[in-house]
């Protein structure tokens, strides 16, 4: 019986295990996402602490409504975006895209919001850019608050056999053991050996101690000088790739003039993500901003709506304040620009 119980306990911890790494990427008409299956007691704003999105980013994601709740068991998209999916740091949980047939690293590296082809190799120890179908290679990682980072393991692991991988992890057990054991040991001889030599250089450096704490000078202390981050534009924004695959999916079809205000953030002074909040539209679309007095445009991603608040009359739309600096645009209260989306 005890034998039966410890066989079922292992494998429930090998399924558990192969299941918290195996996430596959897809790509739908709203962006890349993963499938989640709903466990007991799980809801939208659970889910959304899970995996660092907003709750109602994944009901609009999946057209689902709020208000009627999640089915045990049921499979619900969970879009990969800038707050959880990382595809330049190795920290976080794998995420995995599988070949098709006749698809190389840059294929790969174009239908995963175009990761660079150098990571590609890295993460999967590539030696060439061609790659056989049905191959799981690692596109990117899912860093959440909630998740503890993982660094990449697939590099070393590629080329070895899981059996080859227990034997190395066992003898790597071993041998650690065995030096700590001999470390230890010789630790303790070398210790009885020096006490009595160190007893009298304690007795010798005691009165130059107090001597050097009399004659140490005070160190000044050095504050360290606050930079404010300067505004740098990068070509038209971070988002420009994603609006040139939004378009191949489902072409712009609205171009709309309007009243614009402002709002503070700290991103997009140095990597350029410009962002937007707009009533009446999908959040996570990209949107194209155009000053009209210069021509001067730039790519943003919708935020989310404004809220309604009191602050917002007059005003249709808000971009971030770094969006208003590359389009130089000085005004901070409102001002026109030109949509297209």
């Amino acid at each position: 019986m005890k034998n039966m119980l410890v066989l079922i306990c292992i494998m429930f911890a090998i399924g558990s295990r192969g299941q918290s790494t195996d996430l596959v990427i897809k790509n739908g008409n709203r962006g890349l996402y993963i499938d989640h299956k709903v466990t007991a007691k799980e809801n939208f704003y659970s889910m959304g602490r899970l995996f660092n999105v907003h709750p109602k980013h994944i009901a609009s994601f999946n057209s689902l409504d709020m208000s009627k709740g999640l089915s045990l068991g049921q499979m619900v998209k969970i879009p990969l975006t800038d707050t959880n999916f990382s595809q330049k740091m190795e920290n976080g949980q794998p995420v995995y895209y599988v070949a098709g047939n006749n698809e190389n690293l840059h294929h790969v590296s174009t239908n995963n919001n175009n990761v660079l082809i150098e990571n590609l190799r890295q993460w999967n120890n590539l030696f060439s850019d061609n790659i056989s179908s049905g191959s799981k290679l690692i596109v990117g990682f899912l860093v959440t608050k909630e998740t503890p980072p993982a660094a990449v393991v697939a590099s070393q692991t590629a080329n070895k056999t899981p059996q080859d991988t227990k034997e190395i992890a066992k003898t790597e057990t071993v041998d650690k053991a065995e030096v700590r054991k001999d470390d230890t040991n010789q630790e303790k001889e070398e210790l009885k050996k020096e006490q009595p030599k160190r007893e009298e250089e304690a007795k010798k450096e005691e009165p130059m101690k107090e001597d050097s704490k009399k004659e140490e000078p005070k160190k000044e202390e050095v504050k360290p000088v606050k930079q404010e981050p300067k505004p740098q534009v990068l070509s038209q924004g971070y988002f420009k790739t994603s609006f040139d695959q939004q378009t191949r999916q489902r072409p712009t079809t609205k171009e709309q003039t309007m009243t614009s205000g402002t709002f503070k953030t700290t991103s997009g002074w140095s990597d350029a993500k410009y962002y937007l909040l707009m009533d009446g539209v999908e959040p996570g679309t990209i949107v194209r901003i155009t000053n009209p007095t210069n021509n001067k445009m730039i790519y943003a991603k919708l935020l989310g709506e404004m809220s309604g608040l009191k602050q917002n009359q007059g005003v249709n739309i808000r971009i971030s304040n770094a969006a208003a600096s590359a389009l130089d645009i000085a005004e901070t209260d409102k001002f026109i620009v030109k949509l297209n989306y």
